[in-house]
Order: structure tokens, then C-alpha cells, then sequence
């Protein structure tokens, strides 16, 4: 067993890609599931060093279900196609390596997307998302057909109006700013706007009302002396050294910026942020169609957000519902486990210029979701599995009712445990709990993972597919509708 947690147990990679066809299942799929649950996650291929491996630099492996007609069609596992993952399997690099694209240095493991057409793969801070086929085969890079340089981000979101998909990215190459882009409903980008910032912070995630973008500028920043420490050989290291090989000219000093982006920062370099105690905690609010001098700062308590559940404008407030951290990568800098994550509600005052903070859940919990039609408007229900140390899946899964401030809670069993669960409506135009919950269970005496399917309002299962492999604890997923 590793000395890194998250190398065991739910966490450690699986070995082999799978095919496997007809899945057994147990209870009545619906009829009207027709398409693939897919889920992203780090998944390293080869031997890391447990001293060093940060969770979130494990290369990418998407996970794949196809459902339709009331039957489970095929499981599929895939590793995305890294530069590095398809050397080491003795492949070709797929579609060569699209310089404007972003970082080579991951695969994209955060998060799986359908949009225009297209199964993308993503990942943020800069470095390349990459486009897959329906059966999860790594097609190449994605830059939006050159329309968005640079990388993009592992959590857009769709505008249920219009289809387009707005996004918040961020890359240490920006230096004090952070890019707000929306990509058009023919996946391409069709606006962009650089938005100043603090520093250089991890801007995970964002919010999105009908009317504002909201940024949160959270102190866990790049941390350019850990760089140098992975990049940079030690008798090299000490700013007197560097200065002295620079001055003389007898040793080419390395750049360790340049290191990363040419790839040599990965698996077995740690993660390149950490927690800033010198840096202020606030979140940015702009009009939708505004720019960087439209951005209201509102400071916060000293926090992090990985994952806002939901957004909406109310009068003059917007409602931010958010999972908080107390803090981040401060003293574990193997994963995130600096304290309990809680459903907060944060209710901006644009008047009165400040910020009602505030508890509604404090049970462990990560990974919110809503049903996808209420992006950027008021929401009622909102689904999230619980977490033990260091996001450890848990046992539980957890319907919050905001409406009536009321927790429905699910349990698996002994020894079972789920993470995130994705919403689908019964039809386009059913209620906001009308619907199917999907997400990956993992039994750990049997060392099998199963997707459940469960009726939205009750929580109870509607159906099991069956897998006989592992799907190991991941991050994000999505139900693409075919034809998507």
C-alpha cells in the first residue's frame, strides 16, 4: 500500500482499458435515456512517486455507459491521449500537437463534456482539453477551431436560453488576469475578455446568473518557488546560485516557467498552487455583456471554492449557493483535505455593497449539482455526495430542498460509496425533480462499481448497471444526449 492516500483504496488508478458489452442490469432502465453517462478522472498509467503525486495530476481516464432502449449497450474506459500517455502506450500523437491549444504537460482528467457535436475532455490552468470520439477514442487537442487559444477550463456552463457555453479560465502565463469567454452553440468562441485579478490565483470554477458572471478570487495562487524546486536541479536553487551561474555564464540557469510549459512539471512534480495567507479572499461580480471596469469586488472570509452548486439574480442581490472550504493545499499538498466542506450561502448585496454569509448545510459534502435547466436561475433542489477525508467518497448521497431548507438523505449500504450524480429530466419540460439521478457507486468488498439510477424525488433506485471492473473515485461527469 502507498504511502500517499491518494494512490489507495477508491483512489488508486486502474491498470487496464476495458470494452465490455450488455452490462448486466437490474431494475427498468428509461426509455427515454438515449445517450452516454460519462465521468472524468486522474487516472496515472505509470509509476509516480507517492511523495510527490498531487491527485489532480494523474493522467486523464474517461469512464463511458451507453444506454438506450432500456439497455446498458457498453462500458468503455479510456485514457486520454496526452503526448506522454501515448508514448507510453507506443502510439502516435493524436492529430501531431496544436501549440494553441494549451500545456501538453496532462491529460485532460476534471471533467466530460458534449457541445456542437463534440465529446471534449477538460481540464484547466492552461493546459490542452482534447476532443473525443462517441466511443471515447482520443480524436486530438481542441481550441475551439482556433478560436480560444491557450487552454480553457474544467467547468463551463450552459446557458439553458441560448445552448452557449460561458466559461472562466485561468493560466500562471496570464500573469494578473483571468479570461471570461463564451463559446456559441457551433463551438466556436465568439467572445473573450480578460478580467483582472489579485494575482495568480486557481479559479476552479464560476458562477453564472441571467444577468452577471461572478469570479471568485480565492487565495490558494501559483506558487512559482514550487515550480523551481521541481524544475530547477538543486545546486541551482538558491537565489545566490542562480544569480552567480547567470553573472559568470559557466551554467545555463533553467527557466522554470518554461519548464512547465514545455511539459516537465506533472504526475511526479506535485501541484503548482498552494494556500496564500497574504492574499485577499473576494468575488468579482460583471454584467453579463460588461467588461474588466464593469467588475464589483465584495470581500469574503479567508475560503475556498472549488464548486458553486448554483446562481441566481434576486432584486438587487445575486444568490451565490457555494461549497466552502476553510482552506486549501496549506498543509496536505497531496489533495484537498484542509477541513470540513460546507453548503454556504452567499448573498451579495449590489446596494449596500457587501456580502450575507452564510451556513445551510454543514455536513461533508463536494461535487453540487443542479438540474442543468436552472443554471443562473432560482433553483430549489440541489444534489451533493457526501465526502469523508480529503474528498473520500462517502457513503450518502444528499437532496437538499432550499425551498423548504430540508436535507433528504440517501444511503448505499455498508462498505458502498457514491460520488458526483448528474440530473435528467423525464421530458424537456418536466418540474425540476422530475427526473433521473446518475452517478457511479463503488463497492468495496467486491471491488466493482455499478451506475445507479435513481428516481429524483424519492432517491430510490430505478436501476443498476452492473459493472464487473472499478471505476476508481474520480471527479466530474455529464449525461450527453445523443445527437448532443
Amino acid at each position: 500500500m502507498s504511502s500517499n492516500d491518494y494512490l489507495n483504496g477508491s483512489f488508486a488508478p486502474v491498470e487496464d482499458e476495458r470494452t465490455l458489452t450488455e452490462p448486466a442490469v437490474t431494475g427498468s432502465i428509461p426509455q427515454h435515456l438515449d445517450g452516454r453517462y460519462l465521468r472524468n478522472g486522474p487516472n496515472p498509467m505509470r509509476e509516480v512517486d507517492p511523495a510527490a503525486y498531487h491527485w489532480f495530476m494523474g493522467d486523464g481516464m474517461v469512464h463511458g455507459i451507453r444506454l438506450r432502449e432500456g439497455r446498458a449497450e457498453w462500458y468503455r474506459n479510456r485514457w486520454v491521449r496526452s503526448p506522454d500517455v501515448a508514448a507510453a502506450l507506443g502510439e502516435p500523437r493524436r492529430n501531431g500537437r496544436s501549440r494553441r491549444a494549451g500545456l501538453p504537460s496532462l491529460g485532460a482528467n476534471t471533467n466530460v463534456i458534449g457541445h456542437a457535436g463534440r465529446t471534449l475532455a477538460l481540464i484547466e490552468g492552461g493546459v490542452a482539453n482534447y476532443e473525443l470520439t462517441d466511443t471515447l477514442d482520443t480524436v486530438g487537442p481542441c481550441d475551439f477551431d482556433g478560436t480560444l487559444p491557450g487552454g480553457y477550463t474544467a467547468h463551463p456552463k450552459r446557458d439553458p436560453d441560448t445552448g452557449e457555453l460561458h466559461a472562466v479560465s485561468y493560466f500562471f502565463g496570464r500573469g494578473n488576469t483571468v479570461q471570461y469567454s463564451v463559446i456559441g452553440t457551433d463551438g466556436r468562441c465568439r467572445r473573450a475578455v480578460d478580467i483582472e485579478v489579485t494575482g495568480s490565483p486557481m479559479m476552479h470554477d464560476f458562477s453564472l446568473t441571467r444577468d452577471h458572471v461572478v469570479f471568485y478570487d480565492l487565495p490558494v495562487t501559483f506558487d512559482v518557488e514550487r515550480v523551481a524546486r521541481a524544475t530547477v536541479p538543486p545546486l541551482l536553487r538558491t537565489p545566490a546560485k542562480l544569480v552567480l551561474s547567470a553573472v559568470i555564464g559557466r551554467v545555463r540557469v533553467p527557466d522554470p516557467i518554461a519548464a512547465m510549459a514545455a511539459g516537465r512539471f506533472g504526475a511526479n512534480t506535485g501541484l503548482p498552487y498552494r494556500w496564500n495567507r497574504r492574499y485577499p479572499a473576494r468575488i468579482g461580480v460583471m454584467p453579463r455583456d460588461g467588461g474588466n471596469a464593469d467588475v464589483r469586488w465584495f470581500e469574503v472570509e479567508p475560503c475556498y471554492v472549488f464548486h458553486p452548486m448554483n446562481a441566481y439574480d434576486d432584486g438587487a442581490t445575486v444568490v451565490l449557493d457555494v461549497v466552502r472550504h476553510p482552506k486549501m493545499f496549506d498543509t496536505d499538498l497531496h489533495g484537498p483535505n484542509e477541513g470540513t466542506p460546507t453548503l454556504d450561502r452567499w448573498t451579495v448585496d449590489l446596494a449596500a455593497g457587501r456580502v450575507r454569509e452564510e451556513r445551510l448545510d454543514d455536513r461533508a459534502q463536494e461535487f453540487p449539482r443542479v438540474d442543468e435547466r436552472r443554471v443562473g436561475r432560482a433553483h430549489r433542489y440541489g444534489y451533493a455526495p457526501e465526502v469523508g477525508r480529503g474528498l473520500e467518497q462517502g457513503g450518502a448521497l444528499l437532496k437538499h430542498d432550499l425551498q423548504q431548507g430540508r436535507t433528504t438523505e440517501r444511503r448505499f449500504g455498508a462498505g458502498v460509496e457514491v460520488g458526483e450524480f448528474v440530473f435528467e429530466p423525464s421530458s424537456p419540460d418536466a418540474a425540476e425533480d422530475d427526473g433521473v439521478l446518475m452517478g457511479f457507486a463503488y463497492d468495496r468488498a467486491a471491488a466493482r462499481s455499478d451506475l445507479m439510477i435513481l428516481d429524483a424525488a424519492s432517491l430510490e433506485t430505478v436501476a443498476a448497471v452492473h459493472l464487473p471492473v472499478r471505476v476508481p473515485n474520480g471527479f466530474h461527469g455529464n449525461w450527453v444526449p445523443t445527437g448532443a
